[in-house]
C-alpha cells in the first residue's frame, strides 16, 4: 500500500455573490501518494486552480469550502494529519504549512515575482519564515539551489531582478522558491504553459531531478496532455467541478472511457495526422451534433512557378543601436538578419522558434509597425508589385487594407468599452468602406463567418469566453477582405480544445476564402496542423525552410532537431529523452555542429538548398552528407 500524503474526499467549494452560493467545485474526491506525480487535467473554469488555492488556503474572499477535507499527512507528524478544509486559512497552522510543507508554482512567474527585490532575496525569505537560519547560510542555500534549478552562474542571479531574467529562468527561480523548504507536497499550477517547448521540457526535467532528490510529492495541474503523458503517475480529469475520469497515466492514455476524455485527446494536434484529417472539437461531442465538412483544398499556387504574394529579401532590424559624443557607439542588438522567404497565394507559412528569435519582430516589420534598417518586402497582387517598405502617406494607408493580424491575447486585443459591433465596424468606418447598412450587414456576416451569433454584437467583450473573443478577433481581421493575415501566436493563449476549434475555423476560412496566412508559434504541433511550408527562426536568422512533412521526416538543422526533441507527445510510447537535454536555451549556438556555427561573422552561414524546396543555413563548405548527420 502506497502512503497517502494528500487525501481529498467529497470536497466543494462555492462562490458568494450577494445571497446566493455559486458551486464551483462539486464532491471532487482524489489522492496524492508520497512521492508521486498526480495530474489535475482540466480546461479553463474546470474548477482546477480553486482546488489548489484551497489547499493552500489561498482562497479568494469570496470563495468558501461548504463541505469535504482535505487531509495532510505531513511524514514528519504521521500520527497527527491536518484537515486543511477545518483550519483558519489565516491561522498558524496554515502559516506553517504554506510555503514551508506545501510549495507552490504559479503559472505567471512575472506576476508571482517582485520586481523591486533580488531573486536571492525572495527565495531566502521564506527559508528564515520557516526556520532559524543565520542570513550568511542562507544566502549559501539559496546560491546552492539556484545552481541545483538550471542556473548557469547562481552566485551572480542571487543578485539579480525578476526583470533581467528570461521567462525560463524567472520560472526556475519560482521553482527554487517553493523548493527552498524541501517540501512534501509541491504544487504546480499550469507550471510550463507561458514557455517555449524547450524551456518546458528543461523545467519539466528539473522538476523530476527535486522531485527524486527530496522524494516529494507533486500535484500538476494542467491542461497539456503532453506535459502529463511524460511526468504523471496518476491522472484526474475535471470538468465543470465533477471529476470525469480518474486513474494511472497507463489506464487514461492507452484505455480511455470517458466522452469528454476522449474529446480532449482528439482535440489535441499531432505530428501523425493525415492531410485532411480535423481536430475534435470538444463541444461538439457535447451536444452530440455530426457536423459534416468539406475537406480543405490544397493552394492552387503551390508549386507552380507564379510569382509569390510576398516576397521578404535580406530583412534586417536592430535593437539599442546608437551612436554619439557623449554615449560613444552601440551596436545594438540584431532582432532580425538577413532574412529572406516568399509566401504564395492562399498559402500558410508557418514561422516557428524560442521566444526572442525574431518571429514577432518580423511580423512587425512587415505590418510596418517598425521601421526596417535594410531589405525590402515585394508584394505582388494582379496588376503590379511594389515595395512595403517604401510607401508612405495615402500609398501606406490603402496597402494597410490589405495586411491583417491576429493577435495572440484575445483579451488585451479587444477594447473593453467598445461593443462588439463597434469593435467590428471601426476598420470599415477608418477606411470609409460601404454605407451604414452595408456596413451593419457585413458585420452581421462576419459573426456567422466565424460562428457567433449576430444577437451577441451588443455585448461587450467581457461577457464573451477566451475562445469567443478570439473568434471576433479573427471576424476583426476578416473585416476589410485582406489578401494576408499574419497570425501571432493565436492559439497559445486557449485551452486545447478552444485551441482545436480556432484552428479549424483557420484551415476552413483559408480553403473557403483562399486566404494567404503567416502563422507565427512556437507550438510545432499546432504548426504542422496548420501550415504549408514551414521556416525555423533562431537568433534573428531563419536556419531552415522546407515544406512541412519535409521538415518534420528529415531536419537538418541542429536547432530544428533540438526543437522537435523537446516536444512533448501525449502518448506513452515515445517519452521525452530528458537525459539528452541541454540544460541551456536551442538557440546556444555553442551546442551545434561546426557546420552551423558562424564563428562569430554572421556573414559566415548562408542557406544551402539541399533540395526539394528545402534550405539550411550552415557554412558554403558543409557538404549536404554532413548537413543530414
Amino acid at each position: 500500500m502506497e502512503q497517502i500524503l494528500l487525501d481529498i474526499s467529497d470536497l466543494r467549494i462555492g462562490f458568494k455573490t450577494f445571497d446566493h452560493m455559486n458551486e464551483v467545485v462539486k464532491g471532487v474526491s482524489f489522492k496524492v501518494p508520497v512521492g508521486r506525480t498526480v495530474a489535475l487535467v482540466g480546461e479553463s473554469g474546470s474548477g482546477k486552480s480553486v482546488i489548489s488555492q484551497a489547499i493552500m488556503g489561498l482562497l479568494p474572499r469570496s470563495g468558501f469550502i461548504t463541505g469535504g477535507k482535505i487531509l495532510f499527512h505531513d511524514p514528519r507528524q504521521l500520527d497527527r494529519p491536518v484537515d486543511i478544509a477545518a483550519e483558519d486559512r489565516s491561522g498558524p497552522m496554515m502559516l506553517s504549512l504554506r510555503g514551508g510543507r506545501i510549495g507552490m508554482i504559479f503559472q505567471e512567474p512575472m506576476s508571482s515575482l517582485s520586481p523591486v527585490h533580488r531573486i536571492g532575496d525572495q527565495i531566502a525569505e521564506a527559508l528564515h519564515l520557516h526556520s532559524v537560519t543565520p542570513k550568511s547560510e542562507g544566502r549559501k542555500t539559496v546560491v546552492a539551489l539556484l545552481g541545483a534549478v538550471g542556473f548557469r552562474d547562481p552566485d551572480n542571479a542571487f543578485d539579480m531582478y525578476s526583470f533581467q531574467l528570461s521567462g525560463g529562468l524567472r520560472q526556475r527561480a519560482m521553482l527554487a522558491m517553493a523548493l527552498i523548504c524541501r517540501p512534501a507536497l509541491l504544487i504546480a499550477d499550469e507550471p510550463t504553459t507561458a514557455l517555449d517547448v524547450t524551456v518546458q521540457a528543461q523545467v519539466l526535467k528539473i522538476m523530476r531531478q527535486l522531485q527524486a532528490d527530496i522524494g516529494m510529492a507533486i500535484l500538476l495541474i494542467t491542461h497539456d496532455l503532453g506535459v502529463v503523458a511524460n511526468v504523471a503517475d496518476q491522472v484526474v480529469v475535471i470538468y465543470h467541478g465533477d471529476i470525469m475520469e480518474a486513474g494511472t497515466v497507463v489506464d487514461i492514455f492507452r484505455n480511455p472511457r470517458h466522452p469528454y476524455l476522449k474529446a480532449l485527446l482528439g482535440a489535441l494536434p499531432h505530428f501523425e495526422m493525415a492531410d485532411n484529417e480535423r481536430l475534435m472539437s470538444v463541444r461538439e461531442t457535447h451536444s452530440g451534433a455530426v457536423v459534416k465538412h468539406k475537406p480543405w483544398k490544397k493552394p492552387a499556387s503551390l508549386g507552380t512557378d507564379e510569382k509569390p504574394l510576398l516576397a521578404v529579401r535580406h530583412l534586417s532590424k536592430t535593437y539599442g543601436a546608437s551612436s554619439g559624443w557623449f554615449r560613444g557607439k552601440s551596436q545594438g542588438v540584431k532582432a532580425v538578419h538577413d532574412v529572406s522567404f516568399n509566401i504564395q497565394r492562399g498559402e500558410c507559412l508557418g514561422l516557428v522558434g524560442e521566444s526572442g528569435s525574431g518571429k514577432t519582430s518580423v511580423s512587425k516589420l512587415l505590418m510596418r509597425a517598425l521601421q526596417a534598417d535594410q531589405g525590402e518586402v515585394i508584394f505582388n497582387d494582379a496588376r503590379q508589385s511594389f515595395d512595403i517598405l517604401r510607401l508612405s502617406g495615402a500609398d501606406l494607408g490603402q496597402f494597410r487594407k490589405r495586411v491583417q493580424m491576429i493577435f495572440q491575447d484575445p483579451v488585451s486585443s479587444l477594447s473593453p468599452r467598445m461593443t462588439i459591433l463597434d469593435i467590428l465596424r471601426e476598420p470599415l468606418d477608418v477606411h470609409g468602406i460601404g454605407t451604414v447598412d452595408e456596413r451593419n450587414a457585413r458585420i452581421a456576416g462576419l459573426m456567422e463567418t466565424v460562428g457567433l451569433d449576430p444577437r451577441f454584437l451588443r455585448r461587450y467583450p467581457h461577457s464573451f469566453s477566451g475562445g469567443q473573443r478570439q473568434r471576433i478577433g479573427i471576424a476583426r481581421a476578416l473585416a476589410l477582405s485582406p489578401e494576408l493575415i499574419i497570425c501571432d501566436e493565436p492559439v497559445s493563449a486557449l485551452d486545447v480544445s478552444v485551441q482545436a476549434q480556432i484552428l479549424n475555423l483557420l484551415k476552413d476560412l483559408q480553403s473557403d476564402q483562399n486566404l494567404t496566412y503567416l502563422f507565427i508559434s512556437h507550438n510545432l504541433a499546432v504548426v504542422k496542423y496548420i501550415a504549408h511550408r514551414i521556416a525555423v527562426m533562431a537568433n534573428g536568422r531563419i536556419v531552415e525552410i522546407a515544406p512541412r512533412d519535409t521538415l518534420f521526416a528529415a531536419p537538418r538543422h541542429a536547432y530544428t532537431k533540438l526543437l522537435l526533441n523537446a516536444v512533448p507527445f501525449p502518448d506513452l510510447d515515445r517519452p521525452l529523452d530528458f537525459a539528452g537535454l541541454p540544460l541551456t536555451r536551442a538557440s546556444d549556438m555553442t551546442y551545434w555542429p561546426a557546420a552551423f556555427q558562424d564563428g562569430g561573422d554572421p556573414d559566415n552561414l548562408q542557406l544551402l538548398d539541399v533540395g526539394g524546396g528545402h534550405q539550411v543555413l550552415a557554412r558554403p563548405s558543409a557538404n549536404i552528407t554532413e548537413l543530414a548527420a
